[in-house]
């Protein structure tokens, strides 16, 4: 059975054009010029943001290609619930994404696809990209469990949304109930499975299946119970929450107004996506720090060569906030401007009770021929 429902991609549009995003000042993309695909995760650089998946297309598995994306430097991303980062997603899982055309191809991260295809249609920047659990909680839906069938050490899922559906589970498939962590064993000693007739709302995160030609998916993990998600959602928000704390908010310059003697106040908004707690530090009249960030959002050694400043402002816009906006912009004072503080410029800025402290070595820009990494390393 093919899962076709509003979380899969239309696939009559892979080949439509979609419209490149400008990093302008200023400027968000929309998201009525995304173009919306969903895949499995099957390869992931997270130093630069960027990955391939394999995309859901029919009749497109050997020949296919992989579609390659990196992130728009205010992408946001998702999984179980809760912002991450790329490195927190397994291989394998299926992610959903909104993409659009790359923003200059000449400096992409990844290949510029041509033409593009099916599976790999020229929209490769991608402004949002989250998994099955986070898009269902963002949209208020949720899977039924009608039916669990049980053979030997492995069974199906008979499931609905938007349609029914039939999902394989086996050892391997993580059952989470309350706080519980539990294996197909023990459901089937404890007598809860194999069942019938149930009328049960779940979360699904779902995998690569053998049968993935046919659209046929492997539930990696299953959460019973709102109690089940709500745990998995405050740890996925912890391990972010100490992510960024240490690597800085990312945010836009939008203006800068110039003093006297390389004295100036910038005026920058910080990106969406990101843990409510960490947009609260951010408060007028204390320090911070801001460095300078390439559009993968790298940076050199923010400890050293960032500027010390202070948050002078900090407004709040009403209202909805544009796609992968905070909708929060702050002033920011610092002594002497720097060259990567510029309108359109990428920044991570520090307010003043997060740690000062440089990334790993890895992470870090290291020179001048680092700062587009070739997109070789996908091959052709």
């Amino acid at each position: 059975m093919m899962i076709m429902t509003r979380l899969t991609v239309s696939l009559v549009l892979l080949l439509t054009l979609g419209r490149a995003f400008s990093d302008e000042p200023g400027k968000f993309p929309t998201l009525a010029e995304a173009k919306a695909y969903r895949g499995e995760l099957v390869f992931v650089d997270h130093v630069n943001r960027r990955g391939s998946l394999r995309l859901h297309v029919d009749g497109h598995y050997h020949e296919g290609k992989l579609h390659h994306f990196a992130m728009l430097p205010h992408g946001m991303i998702y999984y179980h619930g809760a912002p991450a980062d790329l490195r927190d997603i397994p291989i394998g899982t299926v992610l959903y994404g909104q993409f659009y055309l790359p923003p200059d191809p000449k400096t992409s991260a990844v290949p510029d696809p041509g033409g593009g295809s099916a599976t790999q249609p020229r929209e490769n920047h991608a402004a949002l990209l989250e998994d099955g659990p986070s898009l269902c909680l963002r949209e208020g839906k949720a899977w039924k469990l009608k039916e669990v069938e049980i053979n030997g050490s492995e069974g199906n899922l008979l499931v609905t949304l938007d349609g029914e559906h039939k999902v394989t589970l086996d050892g391997s498939t993580r059952v989470w109930r309350g706080k519980e962590l539990l294996g197909l064993d023990e459901l089937v000693a404890e007598g809860t499975w194999p069942a019938k007739d149930l009328a049960q709302s779940v979360q699904l995160s779902l995998t690569w299946h053998p049968r993935y030609l046919y659209q046929q998916f492997h539930a990696d993990d299953i959460w019973l119970d709102e109690a089940a998600m709500k745990v998995a959602i405050e740890r996925q928000r912890q391990r972010h929450i100490r992510h960024i704390r240490l690597r800085w908010m990312p945010a836009r310059v939008d203006t800068i107004d110039h003093g006297k003697f390389g004295h100036a106040t910038i005026s920058a908004t910080l990106f969406g996506g990101m843990d409510e707690s960490l947009y609260a530090d951010f408060k007028e009249g204390i320090g911070g720090k801001m460095a300078v960030a390439e559009n993968t959002l790298r940076t050199w050694w923010p400890d050293h060569d960032g500027m010390d400043g202070k948050i002078t402002k900090v407004e709040k816009t009403t209202g909805t906030p544009e796609f992968c906006s905070s909708g929060i912009q702050i002033q920011f004072e610092v002594p002497l401007i720097l060259e990567g503080f510029r309108p359109g410029c990428t920044v991570r800025i520090r307010p003043q009770n997060w740690p000062n402290v440089k990334p790993p070595y890895e992470e870090t820009v290291n020179g001048f021929e680092d700062r587009w990494p070739s997109p070789a390393i996908f091959g052709k």
